[in-house]
């Protein structure tokens, strides 16, 4: 099954990254093979509608899940729309979210896990 996981970095041993729409990578895995493809993520930067981009990235890639450890609404509207189970709360290495998401660890979401704005630069919900 193919799932995304947000990714400070471009491999398996890399940190979840706390953020969906602006994590520096995705790494889209195989669950069962631990194949990857690994894609730095074009909105990290963007002034607004990172999620919504992200999400519309994800989606593209027909992905079964997104793990991540948090998400906003926009984002979260746009993956659910997609079909695409969202899970949060994720920290630790790629390698180990995988591994949790294999065992039935985690679990999907139901609304999003932080407000719209999160993940800017400066926003006081970063700190």
């Amino acid at each position: 099954m193919k799932i995304c996981i947000t990714s400070q970095g471009d491999n398996l041993d890399s940190d979840v990254d706390p953020r969906f729409g602006r994590c520096k990578y995705f790494i889209f895995v195989d669950t069962d093979t631990l194949e990857f493809e690994a894609t730095q993520n074009p909105n990290l930067e963007a002034m607004g509608g990172a999620g919504i981009q992200s999400g519309q990235l994800v989606a593209g890639k027909q992905v079964k899940a997104v793990v991540t450890g948090n998400v906003g609404p926009n984002a979260f509207q746009t993956l659910q729309t997609a079909g695409i189970d969202i899970i949060t709360g994720v920290s630790g290495s790629v390698k180990e979210a995988i591994e949790k998401y294999n065992k039935g660890e985690v679990k999907p979401t139901q609304s999003p896990s932080v407000s719209s704005k999160y993940g800017l630069p400066g926003n006081q919900a970063n700190r």
